[in-house]
């Protein structure tokens, strides 16, 4: 059949192009009008090219049966590449495809979109995929959320062609987004012309037309091939008749009036149900599947239903939508409480009973809630509030339920109607366990949507409720810790966090206890009291993971950010490496903000600044795709991080002052503290010294106000404040500072706290003219530097140590010093910090060092590279990263004139 002009057709198939320019097409256009041919050319000719190509074809009953699509999109996978997949993936995909008992547990559907993600992959690895969905505005709502989710991720080798009816564009399609912008192209197909449509009946028919009966056909259709069609199968002499049907609808029931009576059965059958078959039909009808056969032959022939094995599919869905209407509502609640008895799917069951019913009905509601369970524990929580919905209609509208169907909002996604359902809860309910679990969720939802202090509130009111020994209350304590800890009151947080360990102990829940003692390790480590190596061994080995549960309440990623804040970093990256691959094998897509976040800031203590921009350009995409406070606030505070150390200033800055808004929005002073840090670090990097110290007052403020808080996660700006105030003068400030980190520094043995606090008395001295104490707190930081891998920061002392040496005339010292940290600024791509170096290195006033000559740096990594050690080691020994090493041997070589390291060996040898 014609789809349209030339033009339309290649644009439509542009999607199978090698370039890749294209990774989505949609196809749309009014009914009849062709869509599905022009998806099918689409098909057909992915096929041709050696596409593996997956398909669905919904349909409009089958949208409400979770995971139908999907199920038709996997059905000629084999079982056994799911069954290579991760555990959780694989139990998620075979739970929502009913391969396996759904009883168990609750199916995360995040796992099953990463699932259906993995299994695309894979079979992309070896053939390129097309995944085609044709009426994609009749998906199914969970089908729906793991396409949206896998489209954003596809890589280069799948592609996606879907079609959908042009008003239903917005919602249907207005959710499906592509990895790359600009990536989906829209094909709007518009009417045939007449010497098209001319070619259309043709084919169709076998013959030609008069030009004058085109011309008529075409009038009246307005151009609408399955219009065109339909005019030219009706009865009687319709072209000179004006009694002709004025509308599409209008001819597709006279179409059908046109069928007898048994076929007619068939049809509505088929229009109430997801799945007809033959068999289906032949219980309904207490038929025999034989005499099924002979009507359905019947309706085959005349162009209405087609067979696809045992499968029935209206030709057009026009049709099922006709034969639907065309029934009088008595009709059609009889035949779906006659289905009722008939089908086996609880989910289809619970529906059948909801549409029987005329008012309450107490056998409807208690059925709907089964299905709901079932939909939930299937991964599909969109799919079970609509159920809840229906039971709420039906008469059980109770507060228990409004809940949960809150719940299932939230865990959809719909956090808008989440929110409204439990707003009206919590107005109309004053007392008793079901305030209680409406504030709780309330609280939550607030909490990581847009308020913390209004999540407070709302906990607080909670709490004063629940004051038993309850799980409930042991969970809300922890959300209390949280909350309180990011709206900077860690004391109040520890407060709780010890409420909900003893709680959790005595009433014997060691997984609340594990999750209370690992909320209660982090708060009192942010509090100043050092790491409860103890506690938190306890909770890691007490964890059990549990549906639901925020990341940042789990023991094992608290293990590896608290690892990397008491300076253990590759031990911490490591671990949320471990956590980010875990939370990709469930589709938790949200978590990897948590990890993304502190990922980068490791990466830039290491120095690996590639790796941080890496994950900040990964995070603002993923922004984009999730929306949402917390997810924008993470990609602009770490793409303001990496642009700041990598001295991009404008884009640094632009960021920071987003994420500085996005955290007021939200009412977190705690978040709000990170893009100062940045913006406080931009400004020295650039000389701004006063605007500096103007960024970071409030900071300063609290930490004079309770200087035992002072750990790298909660004061890394303070050498920043200090090096401000030493080169405006304001010496007294910078010293009583000081001595704040050096305190800090001894009282927990911190390397990072004692080689910065040693840098920045040294720099203080140097400032009152005492030069041999800077020169001996000089030395003091460089010490504490070898137990830390921080190559930017040890940089920044050989910087400010370097320039002591100059100011005490020892020129060669000063000279090695500040080479070094010009060539650690360089080689990690700190074009500002690179650029004061050179400055420093100028006013030395010593001539230019040999090229041959090595500076000790370049030494230290020659003899051991010399001995052969590979360049992890090399950076193991040294604390310097990997690539900091690689950019030594690459000046070695050349300052060598060799080119392996077995030449490095012998000159090292002769040396």
């Amino acid at each position: 059949m014609d789809v349209g002009d030339q033009q339309t057709r290649l644009t439509a198939r542009s999607v199978l192009a090698d370039d890749g320019a294209t990774a989505a097409v949609v196809i749309t256009g009014d009914p009849g009008i062709g869509k599905t041919t022009a998806w099918f050319d689409v098909v057909d000719t992915a096929r041709a090219q050696g596409f593996r190509v997956l398909a669905a074809r919904p349909v409009p009953t089958e949208s409400v049966l979770p995971f139908a699509s999907l199920a038709d999109l996997l059905g000629d996978i084999a079982h056994d590449m799911s069954s290579e997949l991760p555990d959780p993936q694989r139990i998620a995909i075979d739970r929502a495809l009913l391969r396996i008992d759904t009883t168990a547990g609750v199916t995360d559907r995040r796992a099953v979109s990463a699932g259906f993600l993995a299994i695309v992959e894979r079979l992309a690895a070896t053939s390129p995929v097309l995944v085609a969905i044709d009426d994609l505005q009749w998906l199914d709502a969970p089908t729906r959320s793991v396409i949206g989710f896998a489209a954003r991720r596809f890589s280069d080798r799948v592609r996606l062609v879907c079609a959908v009816r042009s008003d239903d564009f917005a919602v249907g399609a207005g959710w499906l987004e592509t990895s790359r912008p600009g990536a989906l192209v829209r094909v709007e197909l518009g009417p045939l012309d007449r010497t098209a449509l001319h070619r259309v009946l043709a084919a169709r028919f076998g013959r030609t037309f008069t030009l004058s009966t085109v011309a008529r056909i075409h009038w009246i259709s307005g151009g609408n091939p399955f219009y065109a069609i339909e005019l030219a199968l009706s009865s009687g002499s319709w072209v000179n008749d004006a009694s002709f049907p004025g509308t599409l609808v209008e001819l597709v029931a006279d179409r059908i009036d046109a069928i007898a009576q048994e076929g007619r059965e068939v049809l509505f059958v088929a229009a109430c149900v997801a799945e007809p078959t033959v068999g289906l039909v032949a219980r309904v009808l207490d038929l025999t599947t034989t005499e099924v056969d002979r009507r359905v032959d019947d309706l085959e022939s005349d162009g209405i239903l087609a067979v696809d094995g045992s499968r029935l599919r209206f030709d057009h869905p026009l049709f099922a939508r006709g034969v639907y209407a065309g029934a009088d509502p008595g009709r059609r609640r009889a035949m779906h409480r006659r289905l009722a008895d008939v089908v086996e799917q609880p989910e289809l069951r619970a529906r059948h009973l909801a549409l029987a019913a005329t008012g309450s009905d107490e056998q409807a509601v208690t059925a709907l809630d089964v299905a709901a369970d079932l939909a939930r524990r299937r991964g599909a929580p969109d799919t079970a509030a609509e159920l809840l919905g229906l039971a709420l209609r039906l008469g059980g509208d109770t507060p228990g339920r409004r809940i949960v169907l809150a719940q299932d909002h939230f865990n959809a996604g719909d956090i808008a109607q989440a929110r409204e359902l439990l707003d009206d809860l919590v107005t109309r309910t004053d007392t008793g366990v079901h305030r209680v679990a409406a504030l709780g969720l309330l609280a939550v939802v607030r909490m990581f949507d847009d308020s913390l202090d209004d999540a407070l509130d709302l906990l607080g009111q909670a709490l004063a409720l629940e004051d038993g020994a309850s799980p409930v209350r042991a969970e809300l304590l922890i959300a209390q810790a949280f909350a309180f800890a990011n709206s900077q009151r860690v004391d109040a947080g520890v407060r709780s966090a010890d409420d909900a360990v003893e709680l959790a102990r005595r009433i014997a829940r060691a997984d609340l206890e594990s999750r209370a003692l690992g909320m209660r390790t982090t708060l009192r480590f942010m509090r100043g009291d050092g790491l409860d190596t103890i506690g938190l061994r306890r909770a890691i080995e007490t964890e059990s993971r549990a549906p639901g549960v925020p990341i940042a309440f789990r023991p094992r990623a608290q293990h590896a950010i608290l690892s990397a804040w008491v300076g253990d970093l590759d031990i911490g990256r490591s671990g949320l490496e471990a956590m980010r691959r875990e939370c990709a094998e469930h589709g938790e897509e949200i978590e990897l903000a948590f990890i993304a976040f502190h990922a980068a800031i490791i990466d830039i203590w290491r120095g690996d600044l590639g790796a941080a921009r890496r994950e900040a350009a990964q995070m603002a995409e993923r922004a984009r795709q999730l929306g949402g406070e917390m997810p924008e606030f993470v990609a602009r505070t770490i793409g303001a991080m990496a642009s700041a150390y990598a001295g991009v200033a404008e884009p640094a800055r632009r960021d920071a002052l987003a994420a500085l808004e996005v955290a007021r929005r939200w009412g977190s002073s705690t978040l709000s503290d990170w893009p100062r840090t940045v913006l406080g670090f931009l400004e020295v990097s650039t000389g701004r010294h006063e605007n500096a110290l103007d960024i970071l007052a409030p900071m300063i403020a609290d930490i004079r106000a309770d200087p035992g808080t002072i750990e790298i996660i909660t004061a890394s700006f303070l050498p920043d404040a200090i090096e401000a105030l030493v080169h405006l003068g304001r010496l007294d400030e910078a010293d009583e500072l000081t001595g704040m980190l050096e305190r800090a520094g001894r009282r927990h043995d911190r390397a990072w706290t004692l080689a910065v606090g040693s840098r920045c008395r040294s720099a203080v001295s140097a400032a009152r003219g005492d030069l041999p104490a800077a020169l001996a707190a000089g030395t003091g930081a460089l010490t504490a530097h070898a137990r830390l891998a921080m190559p930017f920061e040890l940089a920044r002392t050989q910087l400010v140590v370097g320039e002591v040496h100059r100011r005490a005339r020892h020129k060669e010292q000063a000279a090695s010093l500040l080479a070094e940290a010009r060539t650690t600024f360089s080689a990690l791509g700190g074009a500002l910090w690179a650029a004061r170096a050179d400055e420093a290195i100028a006013r030395v006033g010593v001539g230019a060092r040999s090229t041959d000559a090595l500076t000790p740096s370049e030494q230290r990594v020659a003899e051991l590279a010399a001995a052969g050690m590979i360049n992890r080691d090399i950076a193991s020994a040294l604390f310097i990263s990997p690539k900091t090493v690689e950019a030594n041997l690459a000046r070695i070589y050349r300052k060598f004139g060799i080119h392996s390291r077995a030449e490095l060996g012998a000159r090292i040898g002769s040396i």
